[in-house]
């Protein structure tokens, strides 16, 4: 089939029929859930954007293994042109959601096709393994399929590994091996948009220990598949609220979920690693999934960083306090951060390097930087968008104030902006910094951005300590032998 519609995503929606749960009620339908039905039109954009010629020679490419064009998530890339050519889907998405949907369909796309350039790994378990997992690229790809996926345990006793907790199950577990395929019980997440994708894929990040061996799994399923639940988060608002009050937070809510399997048959043609705790511990770091996935990462996140510094500027100009030299010492930090993290992605794609499977990969160093800007310069530019909009942004009328004739004349007269800013443009953009910086929707974002790569303490001390591995230091011992110290030292 290759790229689809918005039309056949949605009607794909229709047909599935997945367990879903929110605030305590069984969701029947999809698209008569308020709340959902926007997420599923949102994402349904982003396919059409695949048939518009506008787009489409920018974010396509005819697939040569079947003829058909296919988004360029799918391109495995051999050279600097593929990498930009992915760049350019991964651009198209972002901007045409302001990157607030951290896991649009490219995003776990650019993983399935790693783990499928990277397929020999699984050929040292299991040959079968490496044979699912090439036969589900292809899958995805020539379905154009949208998946979610969950590889978090539940946070029950962070203390213990998955087989000592007090529940066997209530880390995913492998129960019993039957002829069709595994039964498996228990419970993963954070499914980001899980009640409006197509299927989940399951897989490991390190961590196992020994003992852990009916946890170490990876696999993929139909998001509707029977015995799997999922039970969503509390939303962070309800879908009714009108486009002028709420621009973002009604359009992009992303439902967040956990996946409880009760007892779920997964395939045998479907399992990617089963039982083993080295397979398990190294499918991260050796597929390529901590890497590729990045450059989307890089590209989302530089965009959303974009949009809230330029919500941030609009805000400030709106009010005229952008003529002070400390607001624009702080919207200049903005902008430069912007900027380094902007340099640092074309710097990671101008020195990628080519594995011994012929693959290009961004360079790691530039991109892993990116990782550890984004944690602090996002947050950064909510705590300044606050700042500046201060009480003004605490007192926003509705839409309905200023449609209301016995009101207009003191909603244009209180809520006017500097001179040349009408009141409706300066409440406008008051209330898009609100949905980033004040409302529910926007502290999701927020916390999102903070750990969407893990613990980001955590990734800065392995960055610091892969450096410490790869690197002499050799400037320092350049210094040190002008110095006439240097013969003691060797006594």
């Amino acid at each position: 089939m290759g790229i689809r519609t918005g039309a056949q995503y949605i009607d794909a929606v229709k047909a599935r029929k997945p367990e879903i749960w929110m605030a305590g009620k069984k969701v029947e339908s999809v698209l008569d859930e308020p709340l959902l039905k926007q997420t599923v039109l949102e994402i349904a954009k982003l396919y059409d954007m695949q048939h518009d010629p506008e787009y489409q020679d920018k974010i396509t490419h005819v697939c040569e293994e079947t003829g058909e064009r296919v988004n360029n998530a799918f391109l495995v890339p051999k050279n600097y042109e593929d990498l930009t050519k992915r760049r350019a889907a991964f651009e198209a998405f972002a901007k045409a959601t302001f990157g607030l949907m951290g896991r649009s369909p490219d995003f776990l796309n650019v993983v399935i096709t790693s783990l499928y350039s990277n397929s020999n790994f699984f050929e040292k378990y299991n040959q079968q393994w490496a044979e699912n997992m090439r036969n589900y690229y292809r899958h995805v790809r020539d379905n154009d399929l949208f998946l979610t996926h969950a590889i978090i345990n539940p946070q029950n006793d962070r203390s213990k590994s998955s087989h000592e907790q007090q529940d066997m199950f209530s880390h995913l577990g492998a129960v019993e091996e039957t002829p069709e395929g595994l039964i498996v019980r228990g419970a993963k997440f954070l499914a980001t948009l899980a009640p409006v994708t197509d299927e989940v894929i399951i897989y490991t990040f390190p961590g196992y220990k020994p003992g852990d061996e009916r946890y170490a799994l990876s696999f993929a399923l139909p998001i509707d598949t029977p015995g799997l639940r999922i039970i969503c988060r509390e939303p962070m608002q309800d879908g009714k609220r009108p486009l002028f009050d709420h621009p973002l937070a009604s359009r992009f809510e992303e439902m967040d979920a956990l996946l409880v399997f009760k007892d779920v048959l997964v395939p045998w043609d479907r399992v990617f690693i089963y039982n083993n705790i080295e397979a398990a511990n190294l499918l991260y770091p050796k597929t390529g999934i901590a890497l590729q996935p990045s450059h989307q990462s890089a590209v989302r996140g530089l965009l959303k960083l974009q949009f809230a510094t330029e919500v941030a500027c609009r805000l400030a100009d709106s009010i005229g306090v952008d003529t002070f030299l400390h607001v624009q010492e702080n919207l200049g930090e903005l902008i430069q951060a912007v900027e380094s993290i902007r340099a640092l992605m074309l710097v990671a794609e101008q020195e990628y390097e080519i594995t011994p499977e012929g693959e290009a990969i961004p360079n790691w160093v530039p991109l892993e930087t990116i990782r550890g800007f984004l944690p602090k310069m996002y947050p950064r530019a909510i705590e300044l968008m606050q700042t500046i909009g201060a009480g003004g942004l605490l007192l926003s009328p509705t839409g309905a104030d200023f449609e209301n004739p016995e009101l207009r004349e003191d909603m244009d007269r209180y809520y006017v902006g500097r001179e040349g800013v009408s009141a409706i443009e300066r409440v406008s953009v008051f209330k898009l910094a609100w949905d980033l910086c004040g409302e529910a929707f926007g502290q999701r974002l927020l916390q999102y951005e903070r750990y969407y790569t893990g613990d980001p303490i955590r990734k800065k001390a392995i960055f610091y300590n892969t450096i410490k591995r790869q690197r002499k230091f050799d400037m320092v011992d350049e210094a040190l032998q002008v110095s006439e110290l240097l013969e003691l030292m060797k006594k």
